[in-house]
Protein backbone atom coordinates (compact mmCIF):
# COMPACT_ATOMS: atom_id res chain seq x y z
CA UNK A 1 0.00 0.00 0.00
CA UNK A 2 2.52 2.69 0.94
CA UNK A 3 5.68 2.72 -0.97
CA UNK A 4 6.75 6.62 -0.12
CA UNK A 5 7.14 7.04 3.39
CA UNK A 6 5.96 10.09 4.98
CA UNK A 7 7.55 13.64 5.02
CA UNK A 8 7.97 14.93 8.06
CA UNK A 9 5.35 16.55 9.26
CA UNK A 10 2.92 14.72 6.78
CA UNK A 11 0.66 11.67 8.39
CA UNK A 12 0.28 9.70 5.24
CA UNK A 13 1.15 10.27 1.36
CA UNK A 14 -0.84 11.04 -1.38
CA UNK A 15 -0.76 7.45 -2.27
CA UNK A 16 -2.32 6.77 1.17
CA UNK A 17 -4.89 8.42 0.07
CA UNK A 18 -5.22 7.62 -3.15
CA UNK A 19 -5.45 3.88 -2.15
CA UNK A 20 -7.82 4.48 0.51
CA UNK A 21 -10.52 6.59 -1.74
CA UNK A 22 -9.85 3.31 -4.26
CA UNK A 23 -10.66 0.96 -1.67
CA UNK A 24 -14.15 -0.82 -1.61
CA UNK A 25 -15.45 1.07 1.39
CA UNK A 26 -17.94 3.51 2.74
CA UNK A 27 -17.35 7.02 2.88
CA UNK A 28 -17.37 6.46 6.93
CA UNK A 29 -14.95 3.76 6.72
CA UNK A 30 -12.58 5.47 4.41
CA UNK A 31 -12.34 8.44 6.79
CA UNK A 32 -11.81 6.05 9.77
CA UNK A 33 -9.11 4.59 7.47
CA UNK A 34 -7.53 7.52 7.48
CA UNK A 35 -7.77 8.05 10.71
CA UNK A 36 -6.34 5.20 11.66
CA UNK A 37 -3.20 5.99 9.41
CA UNK A 38 -2.95 9.19 11.08
CA UNK A 39 -2.86 7.64 14.30
CA UNK A 40 -0.53 5.05 12.92
CA UNK A 41 1.97 7.39 12.01
CA UNK A 42 2.19 9.62 14.75
CA UNK A 43 2.27 6.50 17.39
CA UNK A 44 5.49 6.10 14.92
CA UNK A 45 6.80 9.37 15.57
CA UNK A 46 5.98 9.18 18.94
CA UNK A 47 8.18 6.05 19.29
CA UNK A 48 10.92 7.30 18.18
CA UNK A 49 11.45 10.43 19.91
CA UNK A 50 10.55 8.10 23.07
CA UNK A 51 12.58 5.32 22.71
CA UNK A 52 10.04 2.88 23.09
CA UNK A 53 8.48 0.66 20.83
CA UNK A 54 5.24 1.39 19.83
CA UNK A 55 3.51 -1.88 21.21
CA UNK A 56 4.90 -0.33 24.44
CA UNK A 57 4.02 3.18 24.51
CA UNK A 58 1.73 3.34 27.52
CA UNK A 59 -1.36 6.61 27.60
CA UNK A 60 0.94 8.49 30.46
CA UNK A 61 4.20 8.42 27.99
CA UNK A 62 1.46 9.41 24.87
CA UNK A 63 0.44 12.26 26.94
CA UNK A 64 3.87 13.19 28.19
CA UNK A 65 4.80 13.94 24.43
CA UNK A 66 2.08 15.92 23.63
CA UNK A 67 3.20 18.31 26.57
CA UNK A 68 6.26 18.22 25.57
CA UNK A 69 4.91 19.59 21.81
CA UNK A 70 2.90 22.00 23.91
CA UNK A 71 5.72 23.34 25.79
CA UNK A 72 7.79 23.89 22.70
CA UNK A 73 4.96 25.21 20.89
CA UNK A 74 4.61 28.06 23.46
CA UNK A 75 8.72 28.85 24.02
CA UNK A 76 9.45 28.16 20.59
CA UNK A 77 6.65 28.74 18.03
CA UNK A 78 4.58 25.79 15.45
CA UNK A 79 7.47 25.81 13.18
CA UNK A 80 9.87 23.85 16.32
CA UNK A 81 6.99 21.42 16.80
CA UNK A 82 6.87 18.09 15.10
CA UNK A 83 2.66 18.81 14.88
CA UNK A 84 1.83 21.62 12.36
CA UNK A 85 -1.46 23.34 13.11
Amino acid sequence: MNVESPQPNQFFTLEDDKAINEALLASYEKNLARVALHSLNLLRQIAQDTGVAIAELNTQQIIQWFEKEAKIRVEQGSEATFLKW
